[in-house]
């Protein structure tokens, strides 16, 4: 009885041991293939990002161009001036040099936004469902739309010209602030897309409009900074005029007295 139990104990321990088998390679295929996926998720991204065509990547950064310099610095600079043309007299010289550099400045803005859009439209994979796309869309209508109103504006005058100037006026404003706001999106895109530092061009790109927004800022409060050290001519005129009434006032209240040769002393204690 005791003999034949060992071959019972034996088969025992054997399926047992045979068993746990499947378990143990379970497990270590399922190790396997996790850490296989992980690899193949990283190899993935490295591809999506790091294998840019070159091509690609110099359509990229003419388009980045393209938009920075209609809607980074010839909108903004246009704003300058026709704040500038303001100030001088309706159909001066200078009034009408002021405007057409406005103009000129503006066209050849909406030229370029329109060849950013294009190489936007024709070489990249634009499916509209990030913030960088959807502003940019926005603001090439709103470009159209401003051209339009600069086009078709009233004259002097009439009624509709101050409605005109504060929609013109408004409408500018915003395209230029959210234009350089996208500019920024702009950038971060292409970093993330290229994996490329845009630190530097962060950097230069803030001290531009930091810089075209301290002259827009002082631009008004120049001259009447100018003017605080000077004396109006009013003021002058008024003044001198006052000291003129005052003089005659003295000259009527002073006594009449006889003309006669008189010495230092008699000066002195008078």
């Amino acid at each position: 009885m005791h003999i034949s139990c060992k071959p019972v104990v034996g088969i025992y321990i054997l399926a047992c041991y045979v068993s746990s088998l499947p378990f143990i390679d379970c497990s270590i295929s399922h190790e396997e293939v996790t850490q296989f996926e992980i690899d193949t998720h990283k190899n993935l991204n490295s591809k999506t990002y790091k294998q840019v065509s070159p091509q690609k990547t110099s359509d990229i950064a003419l388009h980045g161009l393209l938009l920075w310099a209609s809607m980074g610095f010839l909108m903004p600079l246009g704003i300058l001036i026709t704040r500038m043309s303001s100030r001088e007299e309706p159909g001066s010289m200078k009034n009408r040099v002021f405007f057409y550099l406005h103009v000129a400045f503006q066209m050849l803005s909406v030229l370029l936004a329109t060849v950013g859009a294009a190489i936007s439209l024709t070489k990249f994979e634009n499916s509209f469902d990030n913030s960088h796309q959807r502003l940019g869309l926005a603001l090439y209508g709103a470009i159209l739309v401003q051209a339009l109103i600069g086009f078709f504006r009233p004259h002097r005058g009439k009624k509709e010209r101050s409605y005109w100037y504060f929609v013109h006026w408004m409408l500018g404003i915003i395209v230029s602030l959210v234009g350089i706001i996208n500019i920024y999106t702009g950038l971060r895109a292409y970093h993330k897309r290229t994996l490329k530092s845009t630190s530097l061009l962060t950097m230069l790109f803030t001290a531009q409009v930091s810089f075209i927004a301290v002259i827009y800022i002082f631009q008004d409060k120049l001259d009447y900074m100018k003017k605080q050290g000077v004396t109006p001519i009013t003021e002058s005129i008024e003044s001198s005029s006052q000291d003129t009434a005052e003089r005659q006032n003295q000259k009527e209240l002073l006594p009449v007295v006889a003309c006669g040769k008189r010495n230092a002393l008699g000066n002195l204690f008078d």
